[in-house]
């Protein structure tokens, strides 16, 4: 009878305060949920952000000093306020009131209000590590970088602000509200944490449907599991048919963008832009490399692909996990097989005996924040020998080699059979422009059996290079039933013409997915409307707006002013492209692509002395900026100045490491400007690299037959030929010579 009137009493509260609001608060989720409020309060997602005061400061404003980059920083209290004297916008030194705490541990950073509704993120963060593991100090987050006033990492820059880079993860309906007009905020939330409603939904809704009978967001997807007959790993009894719970986690640990409001239990992609797994986010076979928060490598892992969830191994309201060492994954995997010296190779007890160090090894963010890879992959020191990817075993063993940890595993019977067919050889290979790595690529998109992110990432990078392996690919990943391969198979395909673009885009204007009809609009952008059907032209600005409106949503970001420069003018609005393109450059004065586009732009409209000017002052910020420096040698080149642009295209070349457009297009410089021997020793030295790429083998059979040296021409049209045997060209190409 006490728990009746308890329900009750929480479902009149609920519908009390669903008259004022969706959202009733994590308070009004304990009477019914008393267990799983309990486990929540004290955690991370409960502490995520808090007014500062005496109980949630842990760092030291004891009249404490830092000193970095020439600037003393000093953390003081006035009376019941905690102060921080350092610089601010303006580089001068001021006096800033702490006015929230951001996280407890391992580091907690301190928030400063700035004009605009700005809330700052300081760089000078707290480690609350105990002093034992070399915390209880003040430390700044770019100890090896001199970072000033006027670079936009700076903490008063644009990828320091809480209201955009932060805030959307540490509390809980957050609306950023951004006025472009006057570069300001005015950003509100329901919680200051991350609450009970930020993952389930706003609670009179739930309250709503527990009593109808159901719940709006189910995010209770562990399933039952069991072993097989003779079997060591356990499976689920049935299979898992959605990624609802991982895609609420992935929301937030996730590299990704956010796409106009959250939508709870939707597909992620229906509200954010995902990064799939490409250089430089992730080493090239899916290792976490930059900081990417677990979603993209889980999702490659075979623990996902077999069912598994984020609250198999973690208690989702405390955050903790299940079972203290390997008792988590021996949820699974029986100890008696998998939690011995035979499987692991190391003493019973020892580090290297932990399943989460060979198969999670950290890598340490922020200084001294370590995070596991949750790709829970094998260790492959055989792909360090050969490409230099990390493994888990000299990850410990840092004095030894990686040939050393190979031949290890060797004596205990391990070995690798894939080295050299291993997808990461080919996206290195792709990386690098070699047409080689092309078919491999396209398999691995086309297998069904393999995780989608890595379909999804295999489509992207043959998109890149383009060809028919690409063309063909497309064609039967484009309608595919996961928005992660849809997605990425739209955003790979900028390397075919617009009317076949548009032909195979048109069915997808009506896509269930955000992130989908985003890139349609994207690629789509160039179509004349009034030169399409009116029903497909209403649709494709239906698309358009979208588009617009969702970027205006994060136009204080300097990339998605990049990007809208980019789509007015594949428009052919030039002026709101311009504008665009200079209010990113505003926002960060150190982004090379602003400049490079907005030269383009002014080139584009005969402004070249503009032009000329943007690309030098981007050099002064950034000297080995090759993209810079190519664009310089391009515009010389149409000025007429042969020795400059040759120069400058000379300088993009030999700063050139990965692709080879900036050495291909020197060695076809000094060809037009009348040096083809030295064009040929450039091209010679560039095939050493891509020994099959197409474009270079076929300028050298062309020079080499126009300075007399048939033989060397007629040995690389030979090897076009069986590169390429249906391209006809090329055949005639090796008889005429």
């Amino acid at each position: 009878m006490i728990i009746r009137l308890i329900y009750i009493t929480a479902l009149l509260l609920g519908a009390t305060l669903a008259n004022a609001s969706e959202y009733t608060g994590s308070d009004s989720c304990s009477g019914c949920h008393a267990e799983e409020h309990a486990l929540w309060q004290g955690s991370h997602h409960d502490l995520a952000m808090q007014v500062a005061n005496e109980e949630t400061v842990l760092g030291n404003f004891d009249n404490a000093t830092f000193e970095y980059n020439g600037i003393t920083s000093r953390f003081f209290r006035d009376g019941d306020r905690f102060m921080v004297r350092t610089d601010g916008e303006n580089g001068e030194l001021q006096d800033f009131e702490v006015a929230y705490v951001f996280g407890v541990t391992p580091l907690q950073q301190y928030l400063l209000p700035l004009d605009r509704g700005r809330l700052q993120a300081l760089s000078i963060a707290w480690d609350a590590r105990p002093a034992a593991e070399g915390g209880q100090r003040w430390y700044h987050l770019y100890p090896d970088e001199p970072i000033d006033a006027n670079d936009p990492l700076h903490w008063t820059g644009p990828y320091q602000n809480w209201n955009t880079r932060c805030a959307e993860c540490h509390s809980t309906d957050l609306k950023k509200n951004y006025d472009a007009s006057t570069r300001s905020f005015n950003t509100t939330y329901e919680e200051i944490d991350v609450s009970c409603e930020a993952c389930h939904g706003p609670g009179s809704k739930h309250l709503e449907d527990v009593h109808a009978g159901g719940f709006p967001v189910d995010l209770a997807q562990r399933g039952q599991w069991e072993f097989p007959e003779e079997g060591a790993i356990a499976q689920r009894t049935e299979p898992l048919d959605s990624r609802t719970q991982v895609d609420s986690c992935g929301r937030c640990h996730a590299r990704r963008g956010t796409l106009g409001d959250y939508h709870y239990g939707a597909d992620l992609l229906d509200t954010h832009r995902l990064s799939v797994l490409q250089s430089p986010l992730y080493h090239y076979d899916g290792q976490i490399l930059d900081e990417v928060y677990v979603y993209g490598s889980f999702l490659q892992s075979k623990m996902h692909q077999a069912g598994v969830v984020c609250s198999n191994c973690h208690e989702p309201h405390s955050g903790e996990i299940r079972a203290p060492g390997n008792g988590v994954c021996a949820q699974c995997h029986k100890p008696a097989t998998y939690d011995t010296p035979d499987h692991h190779f190391h003493e019973t007890g020892s580090s290297g005996a932990s399943c989460a160090n060979c198969h999670m090894p950290e890598s340490t963010y922020m200084g001294v924040d370590p995070r596991r890879d949750h790709s829970m992959r094998v260790p492959r020191p055989d792909l360090s020998v050969v490409m230099g990817t990390p493994n888990a075993c000299n990850q410990c063993h840092t004095d030894k080699s990686a040939e050393w940890a190979l031949e290890a595993l060797r004596e205990k019977g391990v070995q690798y059979r894939d080295t050299g067919s291993h997808p990461a050889r080919y996206f290195a290979l792709a990386n690098q422009g070699d047409a080689r790595a092309l078919p491999a690529l396209a398999q691995l998109a086309n297998d069904p059996g393999a995780a989608p992110i890595w379909r999804a990432t295999a489509m992207e990078a043959l998109g890149q290079n383009g060809g028919r392996e690409a063309t063909q690919t497309m064609a039967a990943l484009l309608y595919d039933d996961d928005a992660i391969i849809r997605t990425s198979t739209v955003r790979s395909l900028d390397f075919i013409p617009l009317q076949q673009r548009y032909q195979v885009l048109v069915p997808l204007l009506n896509d269930p997915v955000t992130s989908v009809r985003m890139e349609v609009a994207r690629q789509l952008a160039s179509v004349p409307l009034d030169q399409i059907p009116e029903e497909q032209s209403k649709a494709l600005e239906r698309v358009f707006r979208e588009y617009v409106t969702v970027m205006n949503q994060h136009a204080d970001m300097p990339s998605v002013q990049l990007q809208l420069g980019m789509f007015y003018a594949n428009r052919g609005d030039t002026p709101s492209a311009e504008k665009a393109y200079r209010e990113a450059l505003t926002l960060n004065r150190q982004l090379i692509p602003g400049y490079l586009n907005l030269a383009d732009l002014l080139r584009g409209q005969q402004r070249d002395d503009e032009a000329r000017e943007l690309l030098q002052q981007a050099i002064v910020i950034y000297p080995e900026s090759g993209a810079a420096l190519h664009a310089l040698g391009l515009l010389e080149t149409r000025s007429g100045d042969s020795a400059k642009a040759l120069d400058y295209l000379s300088q993009a070349a030999q700063l050139e490491t990965a692709g080879t457009r900036h050495r291909f297009v020197y060695a076809i410089a000094l060809h037009d400007l009348g040096d083809p021997q030295q064009a040929i020793r450039e091209l010679e030295k560039l095939l050493s690299d891509v020994p099959s790429d197409e474009q270079v083998l076929l300028a050298l059979a062309n020079y080499n037959a126009e300075t007399g040296q048939k033989a060397r021409a007629k040995a690389y049209a030979q090897k076009l030929v069986r590169l390429y045997p249906r391209n006809q060209n090329y055949q005639q190409l090796l008889q005429g010579l």
